[in-house]
């Protein structure tokens, strides 16, 4: 490929970040909207949170559980990173509800505990927020297919098996997105104007707090004022300017038509894209952005053309992220034009990845938001990149807490 099919000038990159915009604004207008804006009905505290909640993190690939204690100035997560596991059976063809808990509770059931305590669930997948602080499933995405939980709560029917297999019960559920997870830890830096929570990882996703009032959808019953935390599930955005080449690996997904933005940004498909960019030559099966970044990074051992392909994916994907945000942070400058200083929290492997031979993608990110925003006449709007440890569990503990 003698060609970057994958650059993006300026021009576009405005054109995607006024794009992306435009659809923010339906998703806070109207169901089922491309980029869904899902509020989440929990208000988070920002001070005075005491006591300790079990976290559970059910990401892409894996599976932490953590106790957060807030009894101290700064939230502790025990164990540091809490315990791990791989959940990748979770993609197995015709995995159940009742296995999916078993694997979840394992872990848990493991765990030495002399109280009740509340449990946060950070579930990483699209998820309609209940009155309550539980959440429906809307749909899988990630490879996973578990069919008979779409359309059912998420947390009751696991706190209900956990407590059925615990002596020391859990006093209540809190379920929400590790997007909102991660804006909610960001909260514990106060002093910002604005709070993004962004995930670019195996998927990508970004959530914010939006005025109530701005959320025309929002069933006038629940009588809500003030800030609420979206999930925008932005992961499912159609940006202009996507090549045959997204084209052909959307072609061969199995959510086919769905999650353009995510196929052509997260660590999912990138070497998805760079395979399909050499349709006729053989890979290895698995082929993720962990192996696109090795070939930037060791480009002695591969092709040179797999290794400038590889910089124009990888390069491209924040590029589009970057874009994301400038639409998203112009939306919120609209809302409040005073707004100046905006708190990124960032959590994902692929966000945080080095490469080698050029700038690493946050790096890579940032310089692009910055010429966006420039460009958009926001030269006075500063953007800080918060990279928290723990970010998803302490958010989830904040959610756990609250009311």
């Amino acid at each position: 490929m003698e060609k970057n099919i994958f650059n993006l000038e300026n021009g576009q990159l405005k054109e995607i970040a006024n794009s992306f915009r435009t659809k923010v604004e339906e998703g806070l207008e109207k169901e089922n909207a491309e980029i869904q804006c899902i509020p989440t009905f929990i208000t988070p505290k920002t001070a005075g949170i005491k006591g300790q909640a079990l976290v559970l993190d059910l990401g892409g690939t894996n599976y932490r559980v953590a106790i957060v204690d807030f009894s101290k100035d700064t939230p502790e997560v025990h164990p540091e990173n809490g315990w791990k596991k791989d959940m990748s059976v979770m993609k197995s063809p015709g995995f159940t509800r009742d296995e999916l808990f078993k694997e979840l509770a394992d872990m848990i059931v493991e765990i030495k505990r002399d109280e009740e305590m509340p449990i946060g669930y950070c579930f990483s997948y699209p998820a309609e927020s209940v009155p309550g602080g539980d959440a429906k499933l809307l749909r899988w995405t990630k490879g996973v297919d578990i069919k008979e939980m779409v359309g059912q709560l998420v947390g009751t029917p696991l706190l209900n098996y956990l407590n059925s297999k615990s002596e020391i019960k859990f006093t209540g559920i809190k379920v929400l997105n590790d997007t909102v997870a991660s804006l909610f830890a960001g909260l514990t830096a106060p002093g910002y104007d604005a709070y993004i929570g962004l995930i670019v990882g195996t998927g990508t996703n970004m959530a914010t707090f939006i005025p109530a009032d701005k959320i025309k959808k929002l069933n006038p019953a629940y009588n809500i004022e003030g800030l609420i935390p979206v999930n925008l599930e932005s992961g499912n955005f159609c940006p202009p300017f996507l090549t045959t080449v997204d084209d052909m690996v959307d072609a061969t997904s199995i959510n086919r038509g769905n999650q353009r933005f995510e196929k052509a940004v997260s660590g999912m498909y990138l070497g998805d894209i760079l395979k399909s960019a050499f349709p006729l030559e053989e890979f290895e099966e698995k082929f993720d952005a962990r192996k696109l970044t090795s070939i930037m990074n060791y480009p002695d051992i591969y092709k040179d053309t797999y290794v400038q392909v590889a910089q124009w994916i990888y390069g491209r994907s924040a590029q589009l992220v970057a874009a994301s945000l400038a639409g998203l942070i112009m939306l919120l400058k609209s809302y409040n034009k005073d707004t100046r200083r905006v708190c990124l929290v960032a959590e994902g492997s692929l966000f945080w990845s080095e490469n080698r031979k050029n700038k690493n993608y946050h790096t890579l990110v940032m310089e692009k938001l910055r010429e966006l925003l420039n460009e958009f006449g926001m030269a006075d709007v500063e953007v800080h990149i918060n990279n928290m440890d723990n970010a998803n569990l302490i958010g989830t503990g904040i959610a756990a807490l609250s009311v």
